[in-house]
């Protein structure tokens, strides 16, 4: 028996694509915090939980990392990447595979900038304060490619019921439609509002 559960039938596939956006879109922007997987110089793969900064139109998606830290030093030797949102009371997830840059633009970090990054720079003097001109803050942009996700389409109660009796009689439970969104289909949410930014 398979536990994956795109081997299943409830999947998202007749859903068009502007309701697969949708419905995308709806899960990242409630998930604060996802585990970004990159590859080291060893090859070996890493992952590091990371709080999302903001979303641009489409998918475009934005952290904060210090500029010498492990997640920048990985980015730098492979720009590839997966991020894992994942909510588990209602068996919802998102995996973007994606392309990430790196980058110290001034302006761009001013539009992000959210006093909780001082947690991650402490005070060493001067602009090494934590403030949006630290030059040790450094952004990461990933650029989605593709994702996949499972989108609960049932109250929490239910989504127990569904599970515990998938329990009883050892089939699979289908809490939820899955979907897949190529590149191209991304490429049509560009035109789509970003999620506001602090």
């Amino acid at each position: 028996m398979t536990t994956d559960p795109s081997a299943h039938t409830a999947t998202a596939s007749e859903a068009s694509t502007g309701k697969k956006l949708d419905q995308l879109y709806s899960l990242i922007d409630g998930i604060e915090t996802c585990m970004m997987t990159t590859r080291g110089e060893d090859g070996a793969l890493v992952s590091r939980p990371m709080q999302l900064q903001a979303r641009d139109a489409g998918t475009d998606l934005w952290f904060m990392a210090p500029v010498g830290s492990e997640t920048v030093k990985a980015i730098t030797v492979s720009a590839h990447v997966n991020l894992a949102f994942t909510r588990n009371t209602l068996q919802e997830w998102v995996s973007v595979s994606g392309v990430a840059r790196v980058t110290t633009n001034r302006r761009r970090i001013r539009q992000l900038y959210n006093e909780t990054w001082k947690a991650w720079l402490p005070a060493e003097g001067g602009n090494h304060d934590g403030g949006p001109d630290d030059p040790r803050i450094a952004l990461i942009e990933v650029e989605a490619q593709s994702a996949t996700f499972m989108k609960s389409d049932q109250p929490g109660v239910v989504q127990l019921f569904i599970l515990a009796k998938a329990k009883l009689t050892g089939t699979m439970p289908e809490p939820g439609v899955m979907g897949t969104l190529t590149s191209a289909a991304l490429a049509e949410g560009e035109a789509r509002p970003p999620k506001s930014s602090a």
